[in-house]
């Protein structure tokens, strides 16, 4: 049994998108798991009235086993980090993750500000020992099977051990929850030669070739899309949350602007079918905070009720893969 935690108040669409999500996995999770809806009760309260009006009465049972969490205070999506720990401490973003430090509940999902939820993450889930900064992992499309990429924004410069870091925490993401058996690791450069990147880069290489993870070596930016470099398939791609977040924005308007130009072209999305279904967000929902004791999910700002149904599906696999405790012992190994 698991209990998620859903950020009722965050994101652009709240709180509206966050219960539909609810109810929609709500349909999917049968009764073993509970939902926690986090927020501002009277408005939780009010929102999932609206949309249970004329619902069927499966859907009416599913929502009586809704936990409502009262959190009179949101985190705006102007607000800055330190708003969340020490501005706003009941707003429903640190109330929710509080509930996981308290072990009572195993997962928290928000599409609020990310600023935000990473510091409160790290402040009241704390990073495993061995850590010193938590990494952004965020599914990537490709030609052949998805790969995961960290960090995608929550780190801006980085050292050489922190990219040693991510290695480690994409190794235990892709096996976990990629279902790899012997994940396959790009660091991200200019040029896939050892010499090749900024000094970082070149240092990182170094603790990369002799720690013991399946190293393919450097790997350069057009081989994300095809999934595969030169020397085999990648699983996990290792960079810089500046690089990785230039990269997932890049990602995000490619597929859109050749969808653009194949229906100008006169193919329609029917036509084009799997491959919109493949590259589109919400499939994936939402991009797990790697590094803090616990499993904290981080959705976008604008996902539709599908999209964070979704995360709230990544934070349940992530609960029962373990994949918490996995990161622990291989940053110790």
């Amino acid at each position: 049994m698991a209990r998620i935690a859903l950020d009722a108040m965050g994101g652009d669409h709240a709180p509206q998108a966050p219960i539909a999500a609810a109810l929609l996995a709500a349909a999917e999770l049968g009764p073993d798991h509970t939902l926690q809806l986090v927020g501002q009760e009277p408005v939780i309260r009010d929102e999932l009235a609206k949309q249970l009006a004329g619902a069927s009465p499966l859907l009416q049972a599913a929502a009586e086993r809704f936990e409502i969490v009262h959190a009179p205070d949101v985190i705006l999506m102007t607000d800055k980090p330190s708003v969340a720990i020490r501005g706003k401490p009941q707003a429903s973003m640190g109330v929710g993750l509080r509930l996981q430090a308290e072990g009572k509940s195993d997962a928290f999902i928000s599409a609020g500000n990310t600023g935000a939820q990473m510091a409160a993450s790290v402040f009241i889930l704390r990073l495993h020992d061995g850590l010193e900064r938590p990494a952004i992992g965020t599914v990537f499309p490709t030609a052949k099977q998805p790969v995961v990429v960290l960090d995608s924004g929550a780190n801006v410069d980085c050292s050489p051990k922190e990219l040693e870091n991510f290695a480690q925490l994409g190794h235990v993401y892709a096996k976990d929850i990629l279902g790899r058996e012997k994940p396959a690791i790009g660091l991200l450069s200019i040029g896939e030669e050892s010499e090749k990147g900024n000094a970082a880069v070149k240092e990182a290489h170094q603790l990369l070739a002799k720690n013991g993870l399946n190293f393919l070596g450097n790997i350069e930016g057009r081989d994300i899309p095809m999934g595969v470099c030169d020397r085999g398939p990648i699983d996990v791609v290792v960079c810089d949350g500046f690089t990785g977040n230039v990269l997932l924005k890049f990602y995000e308007a490619v597929a859109p602007m050749l969808f653009g130009m194949l229906m100008k072209a006169g193919v329609t999305k029917e036509q084009l079918g799997a491959v919109v279904h493949s590259l589109d967000y919400a499939k994936y929902g939402g991009a797990p905070l790697l590094g803090v004791k616990g499993v904290s999910i981080i959705c976008h700002g604008k996902s539709s009720p599908e999209a964070l149904k979704n995360g709230i599906l990544a934070g349940l696999r992530a609960h029962e893969s373990k994949m918490s405790s996995h990161i622990a012992e291989r940053v110790h190994a």
